[in-house]
């Protein structure tokens, strides 16, 4: 252990007083001796070079690194008590497998890729997660998760050590509810120029491809709404709102749960998802599962 390492049983009494706001207080919760906790205050101060608590009065107030350390070793107990929770469980119970899914992607897909992991033989249980993509490759960076599920692949940065894996690639139609697919399906694609659009967020790769396909067609639409979150996208085309996007292969899923029709396929725009991975020493089980699984481009898995 390096001689710089962190006492805990320091960062537990400090804990203590900042909850109780005294020594005293604090050496009665834990029941020991207010010299004692006063003189492993004055080490872990002296070990992280800062004042962590200051009188006020009667009382101890932290300050701001104290609030900093505060906010740190509260993170840290929790993560002992799920420790101390996870080895109480019967052997029996099911390995956790935890996954962040970014907003972009279509639930069902995400459904698609993972349902087989809480199936026998790998039985886990499974813990999904939603977010944009940075915090989640963070999380996956501290272990908080074990995958990431996206519509674009990690980017290339020297600190973070990820691998991408292409899990499924469809093409896209745009798809209308009943009245707009009688207004804008006749003369498609010149009938979508001024036709209500509702569109992904400008820095989703779907939304790029969309924009180069309106550029290279001539056809300027009006953009009613922008989304990152791709079930509140077809929440509102079930509405009505607009024209909206959706893989080619869901065409019955879309029909069935938002009560749209396609008006036509998008030629050479296609929607990518991947699976992110950090490297591990001994990877979960689950992802191999998840990466062997043969996802039918162009369909068969639904929508939001």
């Amino acid at each position: 252990m390096s001689p710089n390492a962190l006492n805990f049983r320091h960062l537990l009494y400090f804990w203590a007083v900042a909850k109780e706001g005294s020594i005293t207080r604090a050496a009665q919760r834990l029941g020991l001796s207010a010299q004692t906790i006063s003189t492993q205050l004055g080490l872990l101060d002296r070990q992280l070079g800062q004042a962590l608590l200051a009188p006020q009065g009667r009382s101890l107030e932290l300050t701001d690194a104290g609030r900093t350390v505060l906010g740190y070793a509260e993170e840290i107990f929790r993560l002992g008590d799920k420790l101390v929770a996870a080895l109480a469980e019967p052997q029996a119970a099911r390995p956790r497998f935890a996954v962040g899914i970014t907003d972009a992607v279509p639930k069902l897909v995400a459904f698609d890729m993972l349902r087989s992991v809480i199936a026998p033989p790998l039985s886990v249980r499974l813990e999904c997660v939603e977010g944009d993509l940075d915090r989640l490759l963070a999380d996956l960076a501290l272990n908080r998760i074990d995958l990431v599920v996206a519509d674009r692949p990690a980017p290339q940065r020297a600190n973070l050590r990820l691998q991408s894996h292409l899990l499924l690639a469809g093409g896209v139609d745009l798809y209308a509810t009943d009245a707009l697919h009688a207004a804008h399906a006749p003369g498609f694609p010149r009938s979508l120029d001024g036709a209500p659009l509702l569109l992904p967020a400008r820095d989703v790769p779907l939304r790029i491809a969309l924009d180069a396909w309106f550029d290279a067609h001539e056809i300027r639409p009006l953009v009613v709404g922008e989304f990152t979150d791709s079930a509140l996208l077809k929440t509102f085309g079930r509405a009505g709102a607009g024209v909206f996007p959706a893989p080619s292969g869901m065409r019955k899923l879309v029909a069935e749960q938002y009560g749209a029709r396609p008006l036509g396929t998008l030629d050479g725009v296609r929607e990518t998802w991947h699976a992110i991975s950090a490297h591990r020493r001994i990877p979960h089980p689950a992802i191999a599962a998840v990466l062997a699984e043969e996802h039918p481009a162009d369909g068969g898995t639904g929508s939001d």
